[in-house]
């Protein structure tokens, strides 16, 4: 079977759908029908079901359209490592970042790297820092961006690290958090992140806040401290450029230093020699050296 009918039956099992299919690979539906037909002859079996409805994979068809985007998954990783054998940088850079990284931190360093390399293509996720560890144990990515203390053997490199803030548009001291009734808004995140607020918490309070208010995510915890609903705990990396009119008190360790996260970028030694990563390792490197400030 050519390569392209590879193609043809992977945009099928996609779109389910001759017309729909046959506009996609730019064909007509005659012609679709009859390259179809081809294949199946040459598996000696059906692949499609035809109804009003439209098309449905017989159980024999499952396999062979599984069989054929294997062979176009691997034909792109080919190309990627013919890609990296040449002078330009070319390939996808497979990115898994944690979140809070990924919205306020990352599109910077992605900017640079785009604008100097036109060529590359970049494939991005997001999620919390454990996720991102299952991504790079799989290999679904090439490197991935978490926080905190990673438990990794390969290589890594250490990117930042930013102090957490309690932060709110009243308190000023961190005694008056105990005489208020204003809720403390707390953000789901990894349990390696939350364990290391109610360590601190209860160092400071021995005592659970008065109130809380719980959301899903990071972003929407920020924006109701911003507008004044109750108080929060946010690293850094959310506030610079947008912490007007907020009083920020650092979180301080049993040893009076201040608690910070940190940042790591993680991967294999595979994939640091892949030309679009060592381009985008050379690319932060360059964004730290000329920011090293930006995150306190």
């Amino acid at each position: 079977m050519a390569f392209t009918e590879y193609q043809l039956l992977t945009v099928l099992a996609q779109e389910m759908n001759m017309r729909k299919a046959a506009e996609r690979l730019f064909v007509s539906q005659p012609a679709l029908s009859q390259r179809l037909q081809n294949i199946e002859k040459d598996w000696g079996t059906k692949i499609f079901i035809r109804s009003q409805k439209g098309l449905s994979l017989t159980p024999a068809g499952e396999l062979i359209v599984n069989f054929a985007k294997e062979i176009l998954e691997k034909e792109g990783f080919v190309r990627e490592e013919i890609d990296a054998l040449q002078t330009k940088v070319h390939g996808t850079l497979k990115i898994a970042c944690a979140s809070i990284v990924g919205q306020n931190w990352l599109p910077q360093v992605l900017k640079k790297f785009v604008d100097r390399y036109p060529h590359a293509k970049i494939s991005l996720i997001t999620g919390w820092s454990s996720e991102i560890l299952e991504a790079i144990y799989e290999d679904t990515v090439h490197i991935g961006i978490i926080r905190g203390t990673p438990d990794w053997k390969g290589p890594k490199h250490h990117l930042f690290h930013d102090t957490l803030y309690l932060v709110d548009r009243e308190i000023q001291d961190i005694k008056q958090v105990m005489e208020t009734d204003r809720p403390f808004i707390q953000f789901k995140s990894d349990s390696n992140y939350y364990q290391e607020i109610q360590d601190w918490w209860h160092r400071q309070f021995q005592t659970t806040p008065k109130r809380t208010i719980v959301v899903d995510q990071i972003e929407t915890c920020k924006q109701m401290t911003f507008n004044g609903i109750g108080y929060a705990i946010l690293p850094a990396i959310t506030l610079n450029g947008a912490d007007e009119g907020l009083f920020k008190i650092p979180l301080m360790d049993e040893n009076q230093s201040t608690i910070a996260r940190d940042t790591w970028l993680l991967g294999y030694d595979s994939a640091f020699e892949l030309r679009q990563v060592k381009a985008f390792v050379e690319v932060i490197e360059e964004f730290l050296e000329t920011n090293s400030s930006h995150i306190s």
